[in-house]
């Protein structure tokens, strides 16, 4: 059996300096318990025990190219022969905007923050500046970052959660300040008619949705959802912004408003934006990004000493360079669903009710329940202690699966890769069942 002892011993030594021993909460659900990485290279994990670990986790999403991809490691270098932090603009911030604005459908025009939650924060208070609103309009399981303005009812009980069509807001942390939630309205997410019946009220500043949800399952729109968003925010006066932090550059070259053919007023990016180097970017029309910078005519204040300091914006210069790439989609959908058919086909034969959705280059397997998964609540269904037992089993077999559900892919999972990876699946399953 495969040992994880020398990562659960250091975790408690380290427990003495780091809290808990992790430097974020999400490292705490993982199952047995959290690993310490040695190395990554490609599509592996090389952890303290020694074990050589398939990953599917891929820094939960962002290693669209691979962990450690040689193109970004060497513009990095070459970057850091430049300087790290300048406080002041650079060719690489320029180079890097200039290449989210050709592959975005919605960028007109960039700014980079460091993180997914601050430039979420950045895409609120700039919709609420220009609208002269207040409210904003978020859904039940979709998550935009930690920062109390928008941590609301992103995994809620069903008793904390209240009736479908009027959901209460539900703070996800303790110590929230509840006046930071008192202009934040929830909803269930895919049903049109709740939405307009709130937007229509004339008073919505922005409304913010995963338009591809990932956060919870991995769910698409249903037929012409987004198309009636779209006319709704039209016709009202509200502005639509997609949080594509997840969908962004992994599900398409321009992420999901690309895939899915409907663009925003606003939308932000981060983890697949720069090989895991920490960088976010905040894009939109440039009527609305204009509005940024008092300085320079506008209303709202954005800033950040980090932001597009040379080495993260030489990452995304060179990660997005390879992402325009016409064969790397190709190849990326190709192994996903490669993936995705070999893990169908196993639990198909396994006896336990499952199901599996989303889109090959990142989907959600679910067990316990075979119905399609259309929302928050519906993924409620799934049996989540059945699937971290896979999980473990998994591990345990050389195999690091996202617990929550979700697998992600990169263009470095090739055919011998996926087939060790369904044949470990295969015999977790069997353990499980």
């Amino acid at each position: 059996m495969t040992s994880f002892e020398a990562s659960r011993r250091r975790v408690e030594e380290g427990a003495a300096w780091l809290t808990h021993g992790v430097g974020s909460d999400f490292r705490l659900g993982m199952s047995p318990h959290p690993l310490v990485i040695e190395r990554a290279e490609g599509p592996y994990l090389f952890d303290a025990d020694g074990n050589r670990l398939i990953d599917y986790y891929l820094g939960m999403g962002p290693m669209v190219l691979g962990h450690r991809p040689a193109e970004v490691v060497d513009a990095v270098v070459a970057a850091l022969g430049r300087g790290v932090l300048v406080a002041g603009q650079t060719d690489l911030e320029y180079e890097a905007a200039r290449l989210v604005t050709e592959m975005v459908p919605c960028a007109e025009s960039v700014r980079f923050g460091s993180s997914g939650s601050e430039v979420v924060h950045a895409a609120l208070r700039l919709a609420r500046g220009v609208t002269g609103r207040q409210t904003v309009v978020k859904f039940e399981g979709h998550y935009h970052g930690w920062f109390d303005t928008i941590l609301w009812s992103t995994a809620p009980s069903l008793d904390e959660a209240g009736p479908r069509e009027t959901p209460h807001r539900v703070a996800g942390s303790a110590g929230q300040d509840p006046a930071a939630g008192e202009h934040v309205d929830v909803l269930a997410w895919n049903d049109l008619d709740l939405l307009a019946a709130r937007v229509e009220r004339g008073d919505v500043a922005a409304v913010i949705m995963e338009a591809a949800m990932c956060n919870t399952s991995a769910v698409p729109p249903a037929p012409g959802y987004l198309e009636g968003v779209r006319e709704l925010c039209d016709r009202t006066g509200t502005i639509l912004i997609f949080d594509e932090v997840i969908t962004g550059f992994r599900l398409a070259p321009g992420g999901a408003q690309e895939l899915l053919g409907v663009t925003p007023d606003l939308a932000t990016f981060g983890k697949a934006l720069a090989s895991g180097f920490p960088i976010a970017a905040l894009a939109g029309r440039r009527d609305l990004m204009e509005q940024l910078s008092r300085a320079a005519g506008g209303t709202v204040m954005h800033a950040g000493t980090y932001n597009g300091g040379l080495p993260v914006a030489a990452a995304t210069v060179a990660t997005l360079q390879a992402l325009r790439q016409p064969s790397v989609f190709g190849s990326l959908a190709a192994a996903g669903e490669r993936l995705r058919s070999g893990i169908t086909s196993a639990l198909a034969q396994s006896g336990i009710p499952f199901r599996v959705q989303g889109w090959p280059q990142v989907f959600h397997v679910a067990l316990g329940t075979s119905d399609p998964i259309t929302d928050y609540r519906t993924s409620l269904a799934a049996d989540k202690g059945l699937y971290v037992k896979l999980c473990t089993a998994l591990l345990e077999r050389g195999v690091r699966a996202l617990e929550r559900g979700a697998w992600f892919v990169s263009t470095t999972h090739d055919d011998a890769v996926i087939d060790e990876t369904v044949a470990a699946f295969e015999d977790a399953l069997a353990v499980v069942a």
